[in-house]
């Protein structure tokens, strides 16, 4: 069967994602080519690139990503668009995320000491209280934007492990906007801090946040330690001083090098907050639109498990990640050039119908459920139980205090532009006053 070129290259366009995952497109792909070819065309101010391998099936998205000696996260880094100078690439790779074993290995057993049950025992009250408190702060108006909401508990988690101070934890807000919305106008320049409330830290790294342009006038990209030069100073001010037994602490302790810090609480600042910003949104929206499973889980609270995980297969908080091939490989029945860019599509192996039954029927008691959201292999997301953790939380509060519950406007909410992660920029709810405890 023929492919359209340009229909098949709607999966990399950002703004096809502004009106949801193509999910029909993806079915009908999964059905003609599970590993297809997709072209790069210009996206905006950034210039077209050379293209890469989609891959869309479940067992050939597992494969790719329990085999990084021929799919490599540290050859070309795992986004899609290249990195734009050799040097940007150099200190990409200084991040676990874009590292291979073992020296990846190296770098998750410093990190992982923040994700032990212990550690996340210990975080479980405190989020928990953050969840009922933000609860409280709208119960009684009866409506509230829940993306909103949602998105500060997170960053209060998140500013709890890295030891952010309170005052300066709506930076985490501006970097994670700046360097994950950056294909999205409304995010791309996200300047929403108040000066005079943040820390003299703060102010400082505030006043060194630089401008989106490079002197040549091309775009800089936001990934780039240039373009981040604002969080890495601030991070390094941070640790300076680092609470005893934070995240940053250890960080300290386990001989990172400069960069390898720098990008470090890179991901964490914003892989860790935009996971759950997205996930506890794109969830509930999920839920709020089947109404049957929504009362199904009120009669049944011990299904909010499951649930979680349904929400999770079924609204990926990421869409893709890319490795690079590092040899010639048959995949898919494709030859794959060493050199190539290969990316695997979270959104399409979640809905592949050779592993899940009517895989486009949300059912919160789905088992067994072997969604790859959080991904496979040794880059399984490190922070995986903690973002299962705030949103069990926050939708227990929500979903348990917040009687009737539905969506408040009658049109789709606003979706994130973006070709990465799948986000929602709004989700009003309503609810019914006066009830629930």
């Amino acid at each position: 069967m023929a492919l359209d070129q340009a229909r098949v290259n709607r999966i990399f366009r950002p703004e096809t994602y502004a009106d949801g995952v193509p999910y029909d497109l993806f079915r009908e792909l999964r059905a003609a080519a599970p590993v297809v070819r997709v072209e790069e065309p210009p996206v905006g101010e950034w210039p077209a690139g050379p293209g890469y391998w989609a891959v869309l099936r479940h067992a050939h998205v597992k494969h790719v990503l329990r085999t990084p000696q021929v799919f490599s996260s540290h050859a070309g880094a795992t986004q899609i668009r290249d990195p734009d100078t050799a040097g940007d690439l150099e200190f990409a790779r200084t991040m676990m995320l874009n590292q291979d074993p073992p020296e990846h290995a190296r770098l998750r057993r410093i990190m992982a000491a923040a994700f032990t049950p212990r550690a996340l025992a210990e975080l479980a009250t405190a989020i928990d209280s953050c969840a009922r408190d933000l609860v409280d702060s709208v119960r009684g108006s009866g409506e509230a934007d829940f993306v909103r909401l949602a998105a500060d508990l997170p960053v209060r988690t998140l500013a709890w492990i890295l030891g952010v101070p309170e005052q300066d934890r709506q930076l985490l807000v501006d970097w994670s906007n700046r360097v994950i919305g950056y294909q999205d106008a409304d995010y791309a320049d996200s300047d929403t801090v108040d000066p005079a409330g943040l820390t003299d830290l703060g102010r400082t790294a505030l006043a060194a946040r630089p401008t989106r342009a490079a002197p040549d006038g091309r775009p800089v990209n936001p990934r780039s330690r240039a373009a981040l030069a604002d969080m890495f100073g601030y991070a390094h001010g941070l640790a300076a001083r680092p609470r005893p037994g934070s995240l940053l602490a250890r960080m300290r302790e386990g001989g990172l090098s400069t960069e390898e810090f720098e990008t470090a609480f890179f991901l964490f600042a914003v892989a860790g907050n935009e996971t759950v910003r997205n996930a506890l949104p794109g969830g509930l929206y999920t839920l709020l639109g089947h109404p049957d499973q929504y009362r199904l889980l009120l009669r049944n609270p011990d299904l909010l498990d499951p649930a979680v995980e349904e929400m999770l297969r079924f609204w990926p908080p990421v869409l893709d990640f890319r490795r690079t091939a590092t040899q010639d490989v048959e995949l898919g029945g494709q030859l794959i050039r060493a050199g190539e860019k290969v990316v695997v599509y979270h959104a399409s192996a979640n809905r592949d119908e050779t592993v899940f039954p009517e895989p486009d029927r949300f059912d919160i008691g789905r088992t067994p459920n072997d969604h790859v959201s959080f991904g496979y292999g040794p880059h399984f997301c490190l922070g995986a139980q903690l973002a299962r953790l705030q949103m069990r939380l926050m939708l227990r509060q929500t979903l348990f205090r917040l009687p009737e519950l539905e969506s408040a406007d009658g049109k789709p909410p606003a979706r994130l532009v973006s070709n990465f992660q799948n986000g929602l920029k709004e989700l009003p709810i309503r609810w019914r006053t006066g009830a629930g405890t």
